[in-house]
């Protein structure tokens, strides 16, 4: 495994990969759900490019850039265990130079959850994103379906620059009891642990009224608000039902929803999502 900083670094290395090449941008600090995405590239790529950045330009002014945790060894050992060809670390200096003056915004689609919530966060995801592409060149990129809005606007920005990059996404990774994988749960004490589940339980309770067939979108937000109410240690930002492409609320469903939400539990922001009507992995 190679590990390299700067982009002629990456380029040079880059040359010597046999394709297709698969792609995984992260953040770092990695767990199962991360390692699943780099599984998933070795099983579709013959390399495997694995990109470790906090990216400042998604953090709000209020969010947790300097706490995110970080443990870069440990991280490189994960990926040498799966046998990566390459990891990439650049600094905020190599990715983002003095004198930097260059975005990629989308637009509707980062509009409404995550993006009113963030503003600017999209537009720091899918500078970061773009960039990650341009050096790469990557034939394949594997992004986890936890971030469920941001692969709705990565596959947006894909296909409006015309990106040669197949988008792959993979199924959430979730531990026993159903907690979603991430990074922030190293933030929640044991009650927050605990109480934390229930994200996972209004997303269930919200598909057992879809399979029993209900198909009001107010009553299947009630549904989750409710379960999240219920939870003294637990509140909720927002909870959606939205179209699956476009992200907009629904009235009704008719051919199937994203369920979503941004929970606080304690001071911890957790984001979770099922997917009504397709497979979801659980």
């Amino acid at each position: 495994m190679k590990t390299v900083e700067t982009l002629n670094e990456l380029w040079q290395a880059r040359k010597d990969l046999p394709g297709p090449v698969g792609l995984v941008p992260t953040m770092g600090f990695l767990h199962d759900g991360h390692l699943m995405l780099v599984k998933e590239a070795k099983q579709s790529c013959a390399s495997v490019v694995v990109s470790i950045f906090v990216n400042p330009t998604q953090f709000g002014p209020s969010e947790d850039l300097d706490a995110y945790p970080r443990d870069l060894q440990r991280d490189l050992s994960h990926l040498e265990a799966l046998d990566v060809d390459l990891v990439w670390i650049p600094t905020s200096e190599v990715m983002y130079p003095a004198n930097y003056q260059t975005w990629v915004e989308v637009g509707d689609v980062t509009k409404p959850l995550e993006g009113s919530y963030r503003p600017g966060h999209f537009r720091g995801v899918t500078t970061v994103v773009s960039k990650l592409f341009n050096a790469v060149q990557p034939d394949v990129a594997v992004f986890g379906q936890k971030d469920a809005q941001q692969v709705a606007v990565i596959s947006q920005m894909t296909r409006d620059l015309s990106y040669p990059i197949e988008i792959k996404v993979v199924p959430i990774v979730r531990e026993g009891d159903g907690l979603a994988l991430s990074s922030r749960n190293t933030y929640l004490n044991q009650d927050q642990r605990k109480a934390a589940t229930v994200l996972y339980r209004a997303l269930r309770a919200a598909e057992k009224a879809y399979l029993s067939g209900e198909r009001s979108a107010e009553t299947i937000r009630q549904i989750m608000s409710e379960t999240i109410t219920d939870e003294p240690l637990a509140s909720a930002q927002y909870v959606s039902c939205a179209d699956l492409l476009t992200l907009t609320e629904l009235e009704t469903i008719t051919n199937g929803a994203l369920l979503s939400m941004a929970v606080y539990v304690g001071k911890t922001r957790l984001i979770d999502n099922w997917i009504l009507g397709k497979p979801n992995a659980d």
